[in-house]
């Protein structure tokens, strides 16, 4: 069955699924790409980026995991790119090069026009100024059965789960903490959402959790 899903986002032991002050030199904030050292050190990130090596075990496993049966991607646009405002140009065509690691069309939250990029591996960026909810129905239609996966930020992922619109979220909490920056779940009940804990795993350098709506 077709899902909206979560997939391996890190998240420090304070909550945080995101640094502060996002820029370009920190484009996951100050301190955000701590949260993903365990992906970073594992063969799928290797292989994504062309490089060989990598830790295999419980977090390469994960990681593996959540490109599984995955369709289509929402991404919120700070997570396409630095860029603010109206759209200068078309010059900023993500942080990816030109082969992004999705493969698959990618939907982008904006307030601003921009027509589709299309880049090498078989991704498209659509931008889509409707709303999240509209973005959801296009992922959907071209996701053609498969799952949906919400990449993030933590204000789009936040939108999608109090919308009631996720199935599951797999969480991979790291072994840092931040103090400061974007918290996923402030304000947020998941039990009352329907969410419970069905697998936690103890990875190498993150502790995976999933959790699905009942």
């Amino acid at each position: 069955m077709s899902m909206v899903k979560v997939c391996a986002f890190s998240v420090s032991l304070d909550g945080f699924g995101a640094g502060s002050r996002q820029d370009i030199q920190n484009p996951l904030g100050v301190r955000g790409l701590e949260l993903h050292d365990w992906f970073f050190n594992t063969v799928v990130f290797k292989k994504m980026h062309g490089l060989t090596g990598g830790s295999q075990g419980i977090d390469n496993d994960f990681a593996a995991r959540s490109f599984d049966n995955v369709g289509a991607w929402i991404l919120g646009r700070n997570m396409f790119g630095p860029i603010r405002g109206p759209w200068a140009d078309d010059s900023w065509r993500g942080w990816w090069g030109e082969e992004p690691p999705y493969h698959v069309p990618v939907f982008v939250l904006t307030h601003y026009a921009r027509p589709p990029l299309r880049m090498e591996g078989g991704t498209t960026f659509f931008f889509v100024t409707e709303g999240a909810e509209a973005a959801l129905q296009e992922a959907k239609a071209a996701a053609h059965g498969q799952d949906v996966r919400i990449g993030g930020g933590v204000a789009t992922i936040r939108h999608y789960l109090t919308a009631g619109d996720i199935d599951e979220l797999h969480l991979a909490f790291s072994p840092v903490v931040l103090g400061e920056g974007e918290h996923l779940f402030t304000g947020i009940h998941l039990p009352n959402l329907g969410f419970k804990p069905v697998q936690t795993t103890a990875g190498e350098q993150a502790t995976h959790v999933i959790l699905q709506r009942c």
